[in-house]
């Protein structure tokens, strides 16, 4: 597959993600933020295009999420969090051992709950930042949970992408 296909294909799902999240927004009251469906984008294309594609579309998209909600002061975070939790997902899903769908999943996850509570205490106060890690925990069980129904999906239509990728 060419240089320019791959790059229109993430910048496709770039913009699915930002709008997906843009679309199903919920706020959370405790750290005058919100919760996204971000993790479905950014695992697919983990998952697709591994650990260089999740951390491309993990890093714009959070990005731009963030510039186009209203909340700039989170962009280097979301860019820098989402970034590697999509490159840790993608280098897992290249791997070839029975867990590795589930142990990207589970660790990408976790290091974007610490990341986000982390800067969440860095930008309000500590307590702030442990409000924040709840919110985080279910956006990524539910971004996972559909992540992985997608890729069941993708693969029952063969989709082009899945070529001899991840299993």
């Amino acid at each position: 597959m060419t240089l320019q296909k791959n790059l229109v294909q993430l910048a496709m799902i770039t913009a699915l993600t930002v709008t997906l999240s843009l679309l199903f927004i919920f706020p959370v009251p405790a750290t005058n933020g919100f919760v996204t469906l971000c993790e479905v984008g950014i695992y697919t294309a983990a998952f697709l295009f591994g650990p260089i594609g999740g951390f491309w579309v993990g890093a714009l998209s959070g990005g731009l999420i963030d510039l186009l909600s209203g909340y700039p002061q989170w962009i280097i975070f979301s860019v820098l969090i989402h970034g590697i939790q999509g490159g840790i997902a993608g280098y897992f899903f290249q791997k070839n051992w029975k867990y590795k769908n589930i142990s990207g999943l589970i660790l990408a996850s976790l290091f974007m709950v610490v990341g986000y509570a982390l800067a969440t205490a860095f930008l309000y106060t500590w307590p702030a930042g442990v409000a924040s890690i709840i919110g985080n925990i279910m956006q990524n069980v539910f971004g996972s949970g559909l992540t992985l129904m997608l890729i069941s999906a993708l693969r029952k239509i063969n989709f082009p992408l899945m070529k001899e990728g991840p299993k």
